[in-house]
């Protein structure tokens, strides 16, 4: 029978959650690496065994921890990123320039089709890629080496690659999303990059329709439709239809068009899924209500989710890493919180329930579904 393998990343750890093809009931393995933050942990999509995680602390630095038979052990395999010369610099807020630093690894991304390729994406932004399991990493220069590096600013959480997107119809093209700089798209497996934020406009900066400093939350795609992308910025939803080429606002009716996460209908393209928050400076769900809301027009129409959830007095978030979906017949969708809580729907958001409320803050949430 078919299940659900849910991999949680918080501020104290990482957890895993299972459930058989009813998703009815739950078990919680964790925490593995308790105390330490995990900013990411994701499975293969080659080997559903074959998983990675972020582990990171301000006082012993940055660890990849793998495992091989579905989280239940782990070794660290990885903590040297080798940069391709010198880092250089980068400006902050002020317009003066910092150093480039290695802090974290924000989003760790395998290969579709083998287990031991996985890329990751830092802070400050950069992306490094390891062929041997995790155990070394160097750095995919041309990124950096855009020549615009030197003006990306960091967002109110750091300067992270956060989003690895890759184009399954073709091999050669990726798309990664940085805070705050924006999306980057090579069509030549990463030797070369390009932004691709044309119709992008940030009214905090001194150029609103700059060609890079957008601040990009988050990026998803179908992969029935990759030309076909979807985004939250820190203000904005938008769409593009032509591989990021040019993107348009959908935000349409929803509450607020700020938040962090979007997701995509694992077999219907055009619906998706985001969780509006407050505003940049309040960071909770409009009116205390904790709402997803999905569009099943691919923007403009939305509709709230909120069966299951609770309805008043909720001051949590949802971060940019912290929802997915699965695919069985009737897609689930999940999400974790700030507080601690991760919800799932059975029916593609019709009805949430808990399957845990007591984790630490929830800083990222992957999904595999078991054959």
């Amino acid at each position: 029978m078919s299940g659900v393998r849910v991999l949680v990343g918080t501020r104290k750890g990482a957890f895993v959650l299972t459930a058989d093809g009813a998703r009815e009931q739950w078990g919680v393995s964790g925490p593995h690496f308790g105390g330490w933050e995990i900013y990411h942990v994701k499975g293969s999509p080659a080997d559903p065994n074959r998983l990675y995680a972020s582990q990171s602390s301000s006082w012993f630095g940055q660890v990849i921890q793998r495992s091989n038979d579905g989280g239940q052990t782990w070794d660290a395999v990885g903590n040297q990123f080798v940069y391709d010369g010198a880092p250089g610099t980068h400006l902050w807020y002020d317009g003066t320039p910092h150093p480039w630093e290695f802090k974290r690894v924000w989003h760790l991304e395998p290969s579709l089709t083998d287990p031991d390729v996985v890329y990751a994406g830092v802070e400050d932004a950069a992306l490094f890629r390891s062929t041997d399991g995790g155990q070394t990493w160097h750095e995919l220069p041309g990124l950096r080496a855009h020549g615009s590096g030197s003006a990306w600013a960091p967002g109110a959480g750091g300067m992270g690659l956060h989003t690895i997107l890759f184009d399954p119809s073709n091999a050669r093209r990726m798309f990664i999303a940085i805070s705050a700089a924006g999306v980057f798209r090579t069509d030549d497996g990463g030797a070369t990059w390009r932004p691709t934020n044309r119709g992008l406009a940030s009214d905090q900066m001194p150029d609103p329709n700059a060609e890079v400093g957008h601040c990009v939350h988050r990026i998803a795609m179908h992969p029935s439709r990759p030309n076909v992308l979807f985004m939250q910025k820190h203000w904005d939803v938008m769409r593009s239809d032509d591989a990021g080429e040019s993107w348009r606002e959908v935000s349409g009716n929803l509450p607020s068009d700020f938040g962090f996460p979007i997701d995509v209908h694992a077999h219907e393209p055009e619906t998706i899924y985001v969780v509006p928050i407050t505003s940049d400076s309040l960071h909770y769900p409009p009116d205390g209500r904790l709402r997803v809301y999905r569009s099943r027009t691919g923007g403009h129409e939305w509709e709230p989710l909120g069966h299951g959830l609770p309805q008043r007095d909720c001051y949590v978030n949802v971060l940019r890493d912290a929802m997915g979906v699965d695919q069985l017949d009737r897609c689930g969708v999940y999400f974790g919180t700030t507080g601690g809580q991760v919800y799932a729907s059975a029916d593609a958001g019709d009805h949430w329930a808990p399957i845990v409320r007591d984790l630490p803050g929830v800083l990222s949430l992957e999904v595999q579904t078991l054959a």
